[in-house]
């Protein structure tokens, strides 16, 4: 009776704290739809940024996201991946180099956001003389490697040691045996962590604040200042004139579900 009793109160608070995990999501979604799905429209979604009463939209904080979001994944993910697999592959058995390159992602996956900021703001910022879109790619990029690392070395070593004695008996030579065997079986896992870094990067605001700036006009320049949903949802959010807070409330959404769909893609594939 009394292992059933404390079975019974397990189960309810597993239930319950489950519950509230998606209640909590639930009334995010909800009131992201209820305050934001107002605001979508062709202008949103083709008009810059502008004056309040202007009319303005998102065109241009849009296309700066992809822009930088999409050149921080493409320097992020293969470091990050060569990264993850030297440690899980080549690091072990006490392998000095990799526990010093280990607790660097650890301490990099737990620093602050704006410290990160700072850092490339004194490296690419100020000896150029301004602000970029390049700058602040570079700063979501050294945001998401330590995630990538560290869930790829962690998926990795799931796979069992049968697998890659497997393929050497067959005579494969030891890359072989990583890309064909080791990373096809946890490219789920894989997957999962460089989606997750792409969703750290989407939300990101402070490092943005110290590198690209932000601007009010249409700009694929890399390296000129570059506006990004973020801080146009930043700037926005806290504004008095009510069409500024609705494009808050419109970018904010469109950052969502922008991570809820790809988050979804990736997967569906992965199941095939």
């Amino acid at each position: 009776m009394r292992r059933q009793m404390l079975d019974y109160v397990a189960t309810v608070a597993s239930v319950a704290a489950g519950s509230i995990l998606l209640l909590v999501l639930v009334s995010i979604l909800w009131t992201l739809l209820s305050r934001g799905l107002v605001g979508i429209s062709w202008a949103t979604l083709t008009r810059t940024m502008g004056p309040p009463g202007s009319g303005g939209g998102l065109a241009n904080a849009i296309i700066g996201s992809l822009l930088q979001t999409g050149l921080a994944l493409l320097m992020a993910a293969p470091v990050g991946l060569m990264c993850g697999i030297y440690l899980s592959e080549y690091g072990r058995n006490g392998n000095h180099f990799a526990s010093v390159v280990r607790f660097v992602a650890d301490m990099l996956m737990s620093a602050p956001s704006i410290l990160i900021g700072l850092f490339i703001y004194q490296l690419l910022v100020v000896p150029f003389g301004h602000f970029s879109g390049f700058s602040g790619a570079v700063a979501l990029a050294v945001l998401a490697l330590p995630l990538i690392v560290r869930t790829t070395e962690d998926m990795l070593r799931l796979v069992p040691t049968a697998m890659r004695e497997a393929g050497a008996a067959l005579g494969a030579a030891r890359w072989r045996v990583i890309i064909f065997l080791c990373l096809r079986s946890a490219r789920k896992g894989v997957m999962t962590g460089i989606l997750l870094a792409l969703a750290r990067m989407g939300g990101e605001t402070a490092p943005l604040l110290f590198t690209s700036l932000g601007n009010q006009t249409m700009s694929m320049d890399m390296t000129r200042p570059m506006a990004s949903l973020p801080i146009a949802i930043y700037q926005y959010a806290g504004a008095s004139y009510e069409d500024w807070v609705q494009l808050a409330w419109t970018g904010a959404l469109l950052v969502t579900f922008g991570v809820l769909l790809i988050n979804i893609t990736v997967r569906l594939s992965s199941r095939h």
